[in-house]
């Protein structure tokens, strides 16, 4: 893979997964197994999603400015 585009791929995927965390959250309410769950609850899972955002972006940010 071209160095400058490993960069660009993980920065996509850092952003589809904050996308799913700061939007998710206010649909969850509304989809089936979600509906029971509680704001803290709902809070826990969008932070957890927003982990693999950092797992990703960290690392693109780095090769990136290298």
């Amino acid at each position: 893979m071209k160095r400058y585009l490993l960069p660009l791929v993980l920065l996509v995927l850092s952003n589809c997964f904050m996308t799913l965390a700061w939007y998710g959250h206010l649909k969850f309410s509304e989809w089936k197994g979600f509906s029971k769950l509680g704001l803290f609850s709902i809070i826990i899972i969008s932070w957890g999603l927003a982990f693999f955002e950092y797992c990703f972006q960290v690392p693109a940010n780095k090769i990136g400015f290298s």
